[in-house]
């Protein structure tokens, strides 16, 4: 048990020096957009920072393309499709770290099963009913709207919160001029008493 949260946590530091190393180096780019004076410039720099940070890798499900999978980009964004069922997660004590979706939009470890969120601005299913503020907050906090349960893996929090408030701002103005596309991802869930 000791050895599997040990490999847990070299999985997710590894992570997180990762992420932390994109965080880095888009402060550092000079191709990447400066701070947005204007709405549009803003939205410019919300698309690069979802763009370098990866956002698409998770919140985009994946098809099969002619070399093999790819981010289906017509459902960008949207998180887990709703209508596909995921067989029973494999236990939490191993020999897996965690697996995923073949879409990689779903994720199984020791904290149960995480679903990527929609991120467009539906207001029924998405970030539609989110304000500026509840964003900060999630990416400040890592808890959803800044107050409810935590934000689960392989989500980086602790790499977003480096990100500046204008840098969030961006990213949130970006995410809000999306068409809104409904889909009802479902709710993470908790490991079971075999998996804790």
């Amino acid at each position: 048990m000791k050895r599997n949260r040990l490999t847990t946590l070299t999985m997710v530091l590894a992570m997180a020096g990762f992420s932390g190393a994109m965080v880095r180096a888009m402060a550092t780019d000079p191709q990447a957009p400066t701070k947005a004076s204007t709405p549009n410039a803003k939205i410019e720099r919300g698309a690069y920072l979802v763009r370098i940070m990866g956002c698409n890798d998770c919140h985009t499900p994946l098809k099969m393309g002619p070399r093999g999978p790819e981010p289906d980009m017509s459902r960008a964004l949207t998180g887990h499709p709703a209508e596909m069922a995921m067989p029973p997660a494999p236990p939490a004590a191993g020999p897996w770290l965690w697996s995923g979706a073949a879409t990689s939009t779903a994720f199984a470890g020791p904290w149960g099963v995480s679903f990527t969120a929609n991120l467009t601005p539906d207001p029924e299913t998405g970030l539609g009913k989110w304000t500026e503020e509840m964003f900060v907050a999630t990416m400040r906090t890592g808890r959803h709207q800044g107050k409810g349960r935590p934000v689960l893996p392989p989500m980086p929090v602790q790499n977003l919160a480096a990100l500046t408030d204008a840098d969030i701002s961006a990213v949130f103005a970006y995410l809000q001029s999306l068409p809104p596309v409904k889909n009802r991802v479902p709710a993470p869930i908790e490991p079971t008493e075999e998996r804790k």
